[in-house]
């Protein structure tokens, strides 16, 4: 929470945060209010197609989407983004004024024009809302960041509809005036926002071109070309394609399923919008400052489960359910429940995802990445209305179908996500479990490296240390493990998704040992991190083991930073040698508390085993000033380079 405050006072973001929430906030009350007048008011009045003009509007919002988004792209990328902010802040305002005056005076026509004038502005600001963040606050804050934009954009988009509606139920001219002062009063607090938002410069000189078709093209072939972000790109696009399924049809649940009215379909969109805002919170406490893209086909897997237990809903009576009815059925709560944790799957799912398109984009690269996202986004769009007017429309299969189909695609998107972030995600799992079952706390983590080699050393006090170094560390961290447990039946596809690395002892495999150290070797080569414990075995009274001469032969193979960890609070619980066997009866102690500190890097070109022992010592000392950290002599003596390997092994 205090990092929420920090943020939310930071001059860097929280003028932003506002400036994009309100603008989201008027979009909607505009385009709700604009619904609602054609169906109930121009459609009667005028003769219009309901249908007709209902698809014709939503092809209004997606069109500039398309045509607009790469040239967003470009601006954001050549010109200074606190500027293109102001300037698209003033777009608004003239529009929302031109809209104002337009439903004053019934003008239906020109308010379909200035929907399109409306997303127009939204697909400009669209590149820019994300380009602009990894300018303004730090990497460790961006999750976070990026949790609190997702979270107020849709809490902008209920609180958009819920106002369209109250404002209409007014009726009359009255209400004409309120929702203008409203479009008008809202347009100007946005720019007000927008001008406390601190300068951020262009990433690119050069001239633009105004290429819309071709832009778009460019834009999407740059994506190509860079996998990773793609890939993240498609998997955004799939919880649009998802999310507007879910939204469109969620008004025929009403009336066929929940057999409810206008307010019965308010609670459920208020549901999908406070279970995204929930998902973003709990990303952004889950990540801790990093981004943890194993949470993506976790919040794929939610939405799944969650959606399938919606799916299975039967219908709540025969007539027409009001309010009071509804809110005394316990089956519509779970409703609510289940719509609730499919939004809070989709926050977990795509912030992560965010992120990842930030930090691997290019400063130059960055706007135009976040450009096809939303052109990828609008097709998706597209997609789901021609998917769902298929599915029921054409073939006519029941609502239930249709909600079961999109938990399908849910479960194989979180597979997919699964195979190809399979490291990751078991790394979120293992800190999730570790922080239920202890009370653990972490210090120094910002010592690990973001990127490159790195050898991390601990003390060794149980069976547990490498989960709880494996769950905290934010990069997967390389550990070598005895090759008889590695290779049990049980346990071996956890050990080979973890990057474990199997060591035999010398009299069982000769060349094992060496073969250990080559793949520590390699490993490091490939920028990956290493965790070692150079005790070489457990403690049998708490206090170090003197560090064995392994790690000085791994560091004069592959000269790398050293990280120095020390571990508190797992001596005497049951994965310890406390009493003597580790595992012996029943576990005595939950929720201990627990801490982990990690130092400062040390230079691989003049650190030792004993100047790192010293090390890990000073940090135990200052996480457990009570401990006695007096290493206990070993009896081995490591008289040649194969016994400095056997040891560096164990």
């Amino acid at each position: 929470m205090r990092n929420v405050l920090k943020l939310m006072r930071s001059r860097s973001f929280a003028p932003f945060f506002w400036t994009q929430a309100l603008g989201a906030f008027n979009d909607n009350v505009f385009k709700n209010v604009l619904l609602l007048l054609v169906t109930f008011v121009a459609v009667p009045q005028l003769g219009w197609d309901a249908g007709l003009i209902n698809n014709l509007a939503a092809a209004l919002f997606i069109l500039p989407y398309l045509l607009f988004s790469a040239w967003g792209g470009q601006l954001a990328d050549y010109r200074d983004k606190r500027q293109l902010i102001i300037a698209l802040k003033w777009l608004e305002l003239a529009t929302m004024s031109c809209a104002a005056l337009a439903i004053w005076l019934n003008a239906y026509a020109l308010l379909l024009g200035l929907l399109f004038m409306m997303g127009t502005q939204s697909a400009l600001f669209g590149p820019v809302k994300y380009a602009i963040l990894p300018q303004h606050v730090q990497r460790t804050e961006l999750v976070q960041a990026n949790a609190w934009v997702e979270m107020g954009t849709f809490l902008a988009i209920l609180l958009g509809t819920l106002g369209a509606g109250i404002l209409m139920a007014l009726g009359g001219s009255q209400a004409h005036l309120l929702i203008g002062a409203t479009l008008i009063i809202v347009s100007l607090g946005g720019l007000g926002a927008s001008l406390l938002v601190p300068s951020a410069p262009a990433s690119l000189q050069g001239k633009l071109k105004w290429q819309p078709l071709r832009g778009s093209w460019q834009v999407l072939s740059s994506a190509w070309r860079s996998p990773r972000i793609f890939r993240a790109l498609i998997g955004i696009s799939v919880f649009w394609f998802l999310g507007a399924c879910y939204l469109t049809q969620l008004p025929l649940w009403t009336r066929n399923v929940v057999h409810g009215q206008a307010g019965a379909v308010t609670m459920l969109l208020a549901a999908f919008a406070v279970g995204v805002g929930l998902g973003s919170l709990i990303c952004a406490r889950l990540s801790a400052g990093r981004l943890e893209v194993g949470l993506v086909p976790i919040g794929a897997f939610v939405l799944a489960l969650a959606g399938f237990d919606f799916a299975t809903h039967p219908a709540l009576g025969a007539g027409i359910n009001t309010m009071t009815e509804l809110v005394a059925m316990p089956r519509f709560w779970w409703m609510l429940l289940d719509l609730i944790l499919i939004g809070a799957g989709g926050g977990l799912y795509i912030i992560p995802l965010y992120t990842l398109v930030q930090i691997l984009s290019s400063d130059g690269d960055r706007a135009r990445m976040i450009a096809a996202n939303n052109i990828l986004n609008a097709l998706f769009m597209v997609l789901s209305a021609v998917f769902g007017a298929v599915l029921i429309g054409v073939m006519e299969i029941t609502l239930h179908t249709f909600f079961a189909s999109l938990s399908v695609i849910s479960l194989i998107t979180a597979l997919v996500c699964a195979v190809l972030q399979a490291r990751p995600m078991m790394r979120i799992s293992i800190f999730v479990l570790v922080h239920m079952w202890y009370r653990l706390r972490i210090r120094g983590i910002e010592n690990i490296p973001d990127e490159g080699a790195a050898i991390v050393v601990c003390n060794h006090v149980s069976f547990m240390d490498a989960l709880v170094m494996g769950g905290a560390s934010p990069r997967p961290l390389r550990f070598l493990m005895d090759k008889p447990i590695y290779e049990s039946p049980w346990l071996n596809w956890f050990f080979r998704m973890a990057g474990a690395i199997p060591v035999a002892s010398e009299r069982r495999d000769p060349k094992g040992m060496r073969r250990a150290l080559d793949m520590v070797s390699k490993a490091l080569q490939n920028g990956e991190v290493v965790m070692l414990f150079p005790e070489g075995r457990l403690t049998r009274d708490g206090r170090m083991n003197e560090f064995r001469r392994g790690i000085d032969l791994i560091l004069k193979r592959d000269p790398v930073p050293v990280v120095p960890a020390a571990l508190s609070g797992l001596w005497g619980s049951w994965s310890s040698r406390y009493n003597g066997v580790p595992f012996k009866g029943i576990p005595g102690r939950f929720r201990a508390k627990v801490c982990l500190s990690f130092g400062a890097p040390v230079d691989s070109e003049t650190v030792t085993r004993d100047s790192l022992q010293a090390s890990v010592a000073a940090l135990k000392t200052s996480i457990d000033p009570h401990a006695s950290n007096k290493p206990v002599k070993t009896p081995v003596a490591l008289t040649d380079t194969r016994d400095a390997e056997q040891e560096a092994a164990r």
